[in-house]
């Protein structure tokens, strides 16, 4: 199929270093190219969502968890940054 694609400049650069480099069309880099990305498109949309488990921290009388610059000095003492 022929069709009239616009490129960006970076992008062209690249695709024809990418054909000097490997000896190809600059066709052939270009399908190869945009086979290789559509599918690692299609196969990050197959990953399922990251999960986080709760834990708890446990109650520690006197650590306030609210409050994270706090907490930093408590634990950590005052030059903590």
């Amino acid at each position: 199929m022929r069709t009239t694609l616009t490129l960006e400049e970076d992008v062209a650069a690249r695709l024809k270093r990418e054909a000097r480099k490997s000896g190809k069309s600059f066709k052939q880099v270009v399908n190869e190219a945009l086979r290789e990305g559509l599918t690692a498109r299609k196969a990050a949309k197959k990953q399922p969502p990251f999960k986080v488990k709760a834990r708890s921290m446990g109650h520690y009388p006197g650590l306030d968890y609210d409050n994270i610059g706090v907490l930093l000095e408590q634990v950590e003492g005052p030059f903590h940054k």
